[in-house]
């Protein structure tokens, strides 16, 4: 369904398991991220008054599960810890060049937004498979189904607002980058790394 050309290695569930506060603190940020992308959106593409509406409401969501994973980490005796860049976000948004038309820049963000829900999605699903504590992994099963509709959701407006044929090869290039650089990642106690 996700389409991702290069599924996770399933070890790096063993580096999560040694770094559940890492992971934390690093999915935290993800969701705030997501609701920054959401806000910026918005404030970008003001004319497009059905993305707005589904933004809203993604903001609203995204800040909603960056509460759900801080209060564990509270519950755990932690305190969120410090932004890191991520890597894979860096890398992944080097693939569309900068400029062209707005329609053009519109659909190239909705398309990594699509691309980062979907591995955001892989990723939850096999912590909710393979994760030793059993409440951390129905929590992530619960978040796999959330990310997956704001996959659907992003790819779907990129089709609306694009051209049907030129964004489907878009898609399918973005996703044969984006397996290129999963092959140095999967290292990193990271949410996407």
């Amino acid at each position: 369904m996700l389409g991702l050309k290069l599924p996770t290695d399933p070890r790096w569930v063993n580096i999560v398991e040694k770094n559940i506060d890492e992971i934390l603190t690093d999915h935290a940020y993800c969701e705030q991220k997501a609701a920054s992308t959401a806000i910026s959106l918005i404030v970008s593409f003001p004319e497009y008054t059905e993305l707005i509406e589904e933004m809203i409401a993604l903001s609203r969501e995204e800040m909603g599960h960056f509460k759900m994973v801080h209060d564990r980490i509270i519950a755990r005796g932690k305190t969120l810890g410090r932004d890191r860049k991520d890597e894979y976000v860096l890398q992944l948004v080097k693939f569309f060049p900068k400029g062209g038309s707005r329609t053009t820049q519109l659909v190239h963000r909705l398309l990594y937004a699509a691309l980062i829900e979907a591995r955001s999605c892989e990723r939850f699903r096999l912590l909710s498979e393979e994760l030793e504590d059993k409440e951390l992994a129905e929590f992530y099963h619960k978040l796999m189904i959330s990310e997956a509709s704001h996959y659907t959701m992003f790819l779907k407006f990129a089709r609306q607002y694009g051209n049907r044929t030129e964004v489907d090869q878009k898609w399918q290039e973005l996703l044969t980058f984006e397996a290129s650089i999963m092959k140095n990642l999967g290292k990193q106690q990271s949410i996407h790394g």
